[in-house]
């Protein structure tokens, strides 16, 4: 496999670099991306290759099941950079279906640290155990609404977040988006619309 990534970046080299190094130098020096991505780990969804977009037009967040949570160092230094330096314009919170953290939301996990960090999604599960059961929804049915849950639990979590709040006060951005991409169609449903 590690051959594989070796020779993969050989062919972008030939194929994608050099057919267009002016691109790339330019964002050598200084990048200027106007998007913020908080996306799933999840190694089926790369938010370069399902929005077709270049290296440098987006700034990236990943982490199991695309979580904003209030004691994260990394998250926050990631949306301090974003805003203050990079003064990016959109952040997107992009969840995803069939994803494996949202299972272990709702079926529970055993392992510590992965416990602990979807604890921080416990409030979608409540919302979604209850219209899962008014509805008589089946499984799939119930992770989708889960996952969908997820994403504006966590966008609520990012509007609380002072760095947010303070921005939001001197003007309409950063924009909040959250999306659902679905992994079995390739296909991104918006959410909500930050636009709006």
């Amino acid at each position: 496999m590690i051959n594989e990534l070796l020779d993969g970046n050989f062919k972008f080299v030939i194929e994608e670099f050099l057919p267009h190094e002016e691109y790339y130098q330019s964002i050598a020096n200084q990048q200027s991306p106007k998007i913020l991505w908080i996306g799933c780990s999840d190694s089926r969804v790369s938010e370069n290759v399902i929005t077709g977009m270049k290296p440098g037009t987006l700034f990236v967040h990943r982490n199991v099941a695309n979580i904003v949570a209030f004691n994260d160092g990394n998250i926050s230094s990631i949306l301090e950079y974003a805003i203050k330096h990079l003064k990016i314009e959109d952040i997107i919170v992009c969840g995803h279906t069939r994803c494996g953290g949202i299972a272990a939301i709702e079926d529970g996990v055993k392992e510590n640290y992965i416990a602990d960090w979807l604890c921080i999604a416990s409030g979608a599960k409540e919302i979604t155990d209850k219209i899962a059961k008014e509805k008589n929804l089946c499984r799939e049915e119930k992770l989708e609404l889960l996952t969908e849950e997820n994403v504006k639990l966590q966008i609520k979590h990012l509007k609380n977040l002072a760095i947010i709040k303070n921005s939001l006060e001197k003007g309409p951005l950063p924009r909040i988006h959250g999306w659902l991409y679905r992994v079995e169609t390739g296909k991104i449903e918006v959410l909500i619309d930050g636009r709006e």
